[in-house]
Order: C-alpha cells, then structure tokens, then sequence
C-alpha cells in the first residue's frame, strides 16, 4: 500500500500522547516513503502528521472543503491539495485517492468518515479497508457496540468484512 489515508482529530486541545501515536505513524509513513492521503487541515492530529510525513521523505495529499480554506486552515506540509465543495466530497476524495484507511483518535468527524466509508463498504462501493488504530484502548467502546449491533441483527455482515484493528505500530504496519 503506497497511498495510506488517515481519519483523525482536528483538535488541539487532546492528550499529548495522542500526537506521540501520530508522530510514529508519520515517521514510518515517511521512512517508507508512502503517501499520506488525509483531511488537509493545519490543526491537531492532522498537522501532526503531515508534518512528521514531510520530515521523514513522504509526500502528502490534502483534501479539504473551500470552507477551511476561506478560513486559512490548509496545512503548508502539502504536496497535492485537493479543494471541495463540501464534507461529504471531502470524504468521498479521501477515499478515492487513498488504498487503504486507518482511523486513529478523533471526534464527530472521524466517526463520520469512517461509518461513511464502512456504509459504502456495505453496499458494495468500495473495497477499501479500514484499521483502527487502537493503541491504549481508545475505540474499546466503539468496537463493543459495533459486536453488539452485529450480535442483534443490526449489522448483517460479519465486522472483519468492514475493519481490522492495531493496537501497536508492529500490528499496524504488519496490516499495511
């Protein structure tokens, strides 16, 4: 997997433990000279990471809706930027240009982006994966409810159609 796409906080304000988590994933995304495919944004995780993806000899390719834009909030570690009408083309840009997906720590957007890619999963759009990176258990409860949903019917597949999870940088680039 070459093109490596990323979902994760846009926030600054988290645990500083987190941007350790993103900063050793940039470091092998750029040692091994991959490309980064994420939401382009200046802010929290996601400048982390394309940071640490530039110093480390990757590339990266930014998709980001007009909006942040307009407001300055395109990151300058940039190598393509891909500018969109909205959230849901954004996704849908992730998506296309990346092989592969990984979910690390975030908030509403994270979320919405990854069932975004496991509904299109669902229905066949996509054959495109999804890892969660679950270093210190941080989706533990996500994860629980989805085996509950699955064990009531509600999902109809089984999970590891839609996702695999990593809880270390080994189990990570071991998927990859």
């Amino acid at each position: 997997m070459d093109k490596i796409g990323i979902f994760c906080s846009a926030s600054n304000d988290i645990d500083p433990m987190y941007y350790n988590m993103a900063k050793e994933i940039g470091q092998w995304i750029g040692k091994a000279k991959k490309t980064l495919v994420y939401g382009g944004a200046n802010l929290g995780l996601m400048e982390c990471l394309a940071h640490t993806v530039k110093d480390n000899g990757g590339n990266v390719i930014g998709v980001i809706p007009s909006i942040l834009e307009e407001k300055g909030k395109v990151s300058t570690y940039i190598d393509q930027l891909i500018l969109t009408k909205n959230l849901s083309e954004r996704k849908d840009k992730i998506i296309e240009n990346a092989e592969i997906l990984i979910v690390l720590p975030g908030g509403i957007g994270t979320l919405d982006e990854t069932f975004h890619l496991m509904a299109q999963l669902c229905l066949g759009y996509t054959q495109k994966k999804i890892i969660f990176y679950n270093e210190g258990g941080f989706f533990n409860k996500l994860l629980e409810l989805m085996k509950e949903m699955k064990e009531k019917n509600f999902i109809r597949q089984p999970l590891n159609i839609y996702y695999k999870v990593a809880c270390t940088l080994k189990e990570l680039t071991t998927l990859l």
